[in-house]
């Protein structure tokens, strides 16, 4: 070698699984995912499968001899800093992989280092991929090398059955179960347990396990059901401390190839030296984002995208569950202002009736004054427009908006407001404030930019409508003298416009793709925007 040449020896991982010809799970997920966490892969096949989304029709074991063979090939050359097993098939594959393991690490005073054993016993449709003797097999000869094993609820319950060898079956329904379930693990030889929560959904209200009657239904988004979340339970034994890793239960299909992927994951941060803790922890964000990214390739069960993250988004693209992802960011990152905002005294004082009717009258003349500019900044964003139908879109809001002025000037008129009253008004400085701003957005910023300064009018607007219209707290009818401005927000044909509007973020943003520093720049424009609709209130409420 040349004096001072320095050679790059990859982080490498080693799997030692079955081949799905889906490419959903097993080897090619595994792979997927040392490529995606990079980290050199290597692998070891166990078994052939015919499958697709859809089913396991097939399953072909490599000779034991052979798959001994590939495991002497892989570590006598190119060596592993971290193992992961998934699917074993039978007893003798089991014993010729510890054999080999043993082999390689015959000094290791317990575990085979960073060695992942995915216990993989039972389909999804309920079907046992492990005779009874390669369980024993397994529990016996893996089980004590393994530095983390990675059950999911009815295989740990399968495991435990199979080795307490009785006939009653074990049942795993609530998180205290589980902490038993993870103890008791950890008696057969791993030094840690992680007990993955995603067969255990938990209500986050109660935290309660959802009925087993409804678990078919929860990927069915048209089932409505309360926020779910899952507890992946971490059990090390060395320390004798419980870690609860909590996190949002996605209700999607496209599942498939979890378990694979998780336990790939977790040897690929081993593999770069990471604490056993800090790589799963790792580990587990890694696939909620695979899985809120997820694929569908085929008709049946959808997979996860292994590759999420290899070219960064600062704004993940829409999911079924979440189809508005720049919005839900942009309302959680402004939270404090939009609160400030949507349940400002005036908007209180509307949904109980109690605003003064001079600030209500105030708020009105300025509102219209408004509009007016409200309409030129959208002509901006037809002017900016880059397609007929993006011009045409921002020319149809024109005209809605000098409609709903027609309206306003009808609806002021029952308040006593006449048309020159509201047309001779001084503009507040609150509304020159609001106003100039979301102008020279407009004609300094893109169409992106330009609809995020209009956007908290617009969504917020849409949003009081709703919660006032259905909150039982809020005076409605005859006897709230705001309620017609309520069900005004609340009707349909402005629910619409406020769907119409956020599909077009969504839209731009998915075309931009902004970088981390661009969405903070997003993020200040709606935040400003938002700070000043909240003006707008103090302005009206005081009568500024």
């Amino acid at each position: 070698m040349t004096a001072g040449f320095h050679v790059h020896v990859p982080f490498k991982a080693l799997t030692i699984a079955g081949s799905d010809s889906g490419g959903g799970a097993g080897i090619q997920a595994d792979l997927k995912t040392f490529t995606s966490l990079e980290t050199f892969g290597t692998s070891v096949i166990t078994s052939v499968t015919s499958q697709n989304t859809l089913a396991v029709d097939g399953i072909h074991a490599i000779p034991a001899a052979f798959v001994a063979q590939q495991l002497e090939a892989v570590l006598s050359d190119i060596g592993t800093n971290a193992i992961k097993t998934g699917m074993l098939c039978n007893a003798e594959i089991v014993s010729a992989v510890a054999k080999t393991l043993r082999k390689f690490y015959p000094d290791s005073e317990k575990n085979v280092p960073n060695l992942v054993v995915d216990p993989v016993m039972i389909a999804t449709s309920g079907a046992a991929l492990l005779d009874s003797n390669a369980i024993e097999t397994l529990i016996k000869d893996i089980l004590p090398l393994c530095l983390v094993l990675t059950p999911n609820v009815p295989e740990a319950e399968f495991i435990l059955a199979n080795h307490q060898k009785t006939n009653t079956a074990i049942k795993i329904d609530s998180l205290d179960q589980m902490k038993l379930a993870a103890q008791e693990l950890a008696r057969l030889g791993p030094s840690i347990i992680l007990l993955k929560g995603g067969h255990l959904p938990l209500y986050k209200s109660s935290g309660k396990a959802v009925p087993h009657e409804l678990f078919d239904s929860i990927s069915d988004l048209s089932v409505e059901m309360e926020e779910l979340e899952l507890v992946d339970l971490i059990w090390d034994s060395r320390t004798g401390v419980f870690t609860e890793l909590r996190k949002d239960f996605l209700r999607t299909s496209s599942t498939h190839g979890t378990g694979c992927t998780l336990s790939a994951a977790i040897a690929a941060y081993l593999a770069h030296g990471f604490e056993a803790h800090e790589a799963i922890t790792k580990a587990t964000d890694y696939i909620q984002s695979a899985i809120r990214d997820g694929l569908t390739v085929g008709n049946g069960k959808g997979c996860l995208n292994h590759f999420h993250h290899v070219v960064p988004r600062s704004i993940e693209k829409p999911t079924r569950y979440n189809p508005h992802p720049l919005t839900s960011h942009l309302l959680q990152a402004c939270k404090d202002d939009w609160e400030k905002y949507t349940q400002h005294a005036f908007v209180q004082g509307i949904a109980d009736g109690t605003l003064p009717k001079e600030s209500f009258i105030h708020y009105m003349k300025q509102d219209y004054l408004f509009l007016q500019t409200y309409a030129r900044a959208h002509g901006l964003g037809a002017f900016k427009a880059r397609t007929m139908a993006e011009s045409k879109a921002f020319a149809e809001i024109v005209v809605h908006i000098a409609d709903e002025s027609k309206l306003h000037v009808d609806y002021c008129a029952k308040w006593g407001i006449t048309y020159e009253e509201m047309v001779n008004t001084p503009e507040s400085m609150a509304n020159v404030a609001y106003t100039r701003y979301v102008l020279d957005i407009g004609m300094t910023g893109d169409l992106l930019e330009l609809g995020l300064a209009i956007a908290p009018c617009l969504i917020g607007y849409g949003q009081i409508g709703e919660r006032l219209y259905s909150d039982p707290n809020t005076l409605k009818g005859d006897a709230n003298p705001y309620w017609e401005w309520i069900k005004n927000y609340k009707d349909s044909d402005y629910q619409s416009a406020v769907t119409r509007g956020i599909a077009n973020l969504e839209r731009q943003c998915n075309i931009q793709q902004p970088s981390a520093h661009r969405l903070k720049q997003l993020e200040e424009v709606f935040r400003t925007a938002t700070r000043l609709e909240a003006s707008f209130w103090d302005m009206a409420l005081h009568q500024l």
